[in-house]
């Protein structure tokens, strides 16, 4: 398929947007999928495309999905040297009671007063969904389970997580807690690329702490579908809610469900909408390494606009038969002042499928545009006056 860039309109206002012809751009038909979750994402790990997705920045309570930020967290500290594996947690009253066998919630059986090895506290939480792991870790980082819950809304606008805010470490019910599917699947894919060593903990099926064994909460890892993670969770407000992964064919694909009647209906929308992303989609190129996608307008400078251009290929899944359905625009606060760098991230390239915003990719200048001379300034305040630009 040929993508051909039109230049962007030459006299805009502040948001400037250029239509790209993609194939045909008929207009959008009904969803290509449907499922019982009240919320749902379904996200290509490696472009970044959005596949599906259903209510995707409402937020819900996390129930359990909020250990992915605790984990997070973990590995953070564990990357830039402030913990090691082989660092011991002592396990306090406060985490023995609220999170421990006494709880009724999940738990790693933790004995009270003793010392866990921080890799054994990975397994606990990832494995078991530990609550009195959480707590453990929480605790030994920061002091306080309040204290390490700003650590984790640190870590979270960090990553871009825009639509979340945590208040525990273990997901149990809070009112001031929410996530979004878009954040959920954000992290996930976050916690993959950033943390290669420690995501194979996920996959683990089962983990024995004080003697007592117990098998992985993640009813994908048992389906024979290429899932390697991730998270599952249930409160009584928010149902029951997954964050899973796949790897099939050099394509991972990462699903987010929630609000679910059951642990059946769960597994079972789960594995049907990892197994749709997995074969109703084609990856598609829209434009090769260092081609120009099209170009912003420069106020004031030796060239009325700049070209723009990814880095490397811009490639997205597309569902089969379905390219038709394909739309894209560059969008960028402009014009831009010069001087105009080589390389300097000046725009983005949004793409739909449908009226589903399906990716995001940054667009960078392919060439450096300096200021002009007095007479292009002129005709370009001129514009400004009689069209209306507002330079930032």
């Amino acid at each position: 398929m040929n993508a051909v860039g039109w230049s962007l309109r030459k006299w805009a206002p502040i948001l400037l947007l250029a239509a790209l012809v993609l194939g045909l751009t008929g207009p959008a038909g009904a969803q290509l999928f449907d499922t019982r979750a009240k919320y749902a994402l379904l996200m290509d790990a490696d472009t970044g495309t959005i596949l599906f997705e259903k209510d995707s920045d409402k937020p819900f309570p996390p129930a359990s999905l909020a250990k992915l930020m605790t984990m997070e967290v973990v590995f953070n500290a564990l990357k830039t040297g402030k913990l090691k594996l082989t660092d011991t947690f002592y396990v306090s009253e406060n985490a023995w009671r609220t999170g421990g066998a006494t709880s009724g919630g999940s738990t790693m059986f933790a004995v009270l007063k003793s010392e866990i090895p921080l890799e054994d506290l990975i397994r606990g939480v990832i494995i078991q969904s530990a609550n009195d792991g959480c707590i453990i870790l929480a605790e030994g980082m920061a002091g306080s389970e309040l204290a390490f819950a700003g650590l984790m809304n640190e870590r979270a606008r960090a990553i871009g997580l825009s639509g979340s805010h945590f208040t525990n470490s273990t997901g149990l019910p809070d009112p001031l807690q929410r996530v979004t599917a878009r954040d959920l699947a954000k992290l996930a894919q976050h916690i993959i690329a950033t943390y290669p060593e420690y995501y194979s903990y996920y996959s683990e099926e089962e983990f024995t702490w004080n003697k007592i064994t117990q098998r992985n909460r993640n009813p994908l890892l048992r389906m024979g579908i290429g899932a390697d993670g991730f998270k599952t969770g249930y409160t009584e407000e928010s149902g029951y809610a997954i964050v899973g992964s796949v790897k099939r064919n050099d394509q991972r694909l990462i699903g987010v469900l929630s609000g679910m009647a059951s642990e059946r209906e769960r597994a079972e929308e789960a594995r049907k909408i990892l197994d749709w992303g997995s074969r109703a989609f084609e990856k598609v190129k829209l434009f090769e390494d260092g081609e120009v996608i099209g170009e912003a307008n420069v106020y004031g400078g030796e060239k009325p606009g700049v070209a723009v251009t990814g880095k490397g290929p811009v490639e997205i899944y597309l569902p089969i038969g379905f390219r038709d359905r394909l739309r894209a625009r560059i969008a960028y606060t402009g014009p831009l002042i010069p001087p105009v760098e080589q390389g300097r991230q000046v725009a983005t390239l949004r793409v739909w499928i449908g009226e589903t915003l399906s990716q995001e990719t940054p667009l960078y200048a392919a060439e450096t545009v300096e200021r002009g001379g007095l007479r292009r300034q002129a005709v370009d305040a001129i514009k400004e006056l009689l069209l209306g630009w507002i330079p930032l």
